[in-house]
């Protein structure tokens, strides 16, 4: 199990380098598709992936995925954005009203939900990778995201005693979590001190990299904790098995969803 999570996760690595790297169409492309795919495994565990609810929820997906590549790459303004968004919601709920009473209000509200949680949220790693200094701002949301649940699990398997969610993910404890938090800051500080000049519009790489880790970190619990807690109330023990001995896009991605926004949000304001 070990040997089969280590390699999945080597390749898995090496895939989002390459594709950080390369930018433009293959980061597009790869991003897209791990949002449908993570949008597909939510809504199977609310079991609307088959349904009308779940079609206009991918729809909506598409619409929202198209409007963010256009507005990124200048043909129209970051409004399309919100418009895509928007439609989305109009179609979901199209769907929901004029098939009433077939789908039930938590169901539509769900589906809006999973369009929100995963495609809008997942779709901002393209977009970091788009801002001016985008090939060295995009790591930092897997440096909070993936470092932070590196530190935590080491802090935790030494020092941790106090549970910090005893029912969502009784192995968390608050110890590895201030750990987490806390070497995410450390990795962020190093990243900024090391490639700092490549990020020219940062006024001070290192605070700012380490604000960005630190805050990114934070939220990654979360974003973590998040995912647990419905897998808890769909009584489903992983999203899916795409990624061997990981899980589904869900399961590996669950952090990053938080953090991509933050990373991007924060490179904004401070920039």
């Amino acid at each position: 199990m070990f040997i089969t999570r280590l390699i999945s996760g080597v390749v898995l690595l090496a895939i989002m380098v390459a594709a950080m790297i390369l930018g433009g169409d293959v980061l597009y492309f790869l991003t897209a598709l791990l949002a449908f795919i993570g949008l597909y495994e939510l809504y199977k565990t609310y079991n609307i992936h088959k349904n009308m609810l779940g079609y206009a929820g991918t729809i909506g997906a598409a619409l929202y995925i198209v409007a963010v590549r256009v507005s990124a790459i200048g043909v129209a303004d970051k409004e399309l954005n919100m418009a895509g968004l928007v439609l989305a919601f109009l179609l979901i709920m199209f769907v929901y009203v004029f098939s009433f009473p077939k789908y039930k209000a938590d169901a539509a509200a769900f589906a809006v939900f999973g369009f929100v949680y995963v495609p809008v949220l997942m779709m901002f790693m393209y977009q970091v990778r788009m801002l001016s200094d985008g090939l060295f701002l995009i790591p930092l949301i897997f440096v909070s995201a993936w470092g932070n649940d590196t530190c935590a699990y080491c802090v935790g398997k030494l020092i941790g005693k106090h549970k910090m969610a005893p029912v969502l993910s009784p192995k968390k404890s608050i110890e590895g979590g201030i750990g987490g938090v806390a070497g995410a800051v450390i990795l962020g500080l190093l990243y900024g001190y090391f490639l700092g000049f490549k990020l020219p519009s940062l006024a001070n790489p290192m605070v700012s990299c380490a604000i960005m880790c630190g805050v990114g970190a934070l939220i990654a619990v979360v974003g973590d904790l998040a995912a647990s807690a419905i897998k808890r109330n769909q009584g489903v023990k992983d999203y899916g098995k795409l990624i061997p001995g990981h899980g589904g896009v869900m399961d590996r991605f669950d952090s990053v969803l938080f953090t991509a926004p933050v990373v991007y949000f924060l490179a904004v304001f401070i920039g």
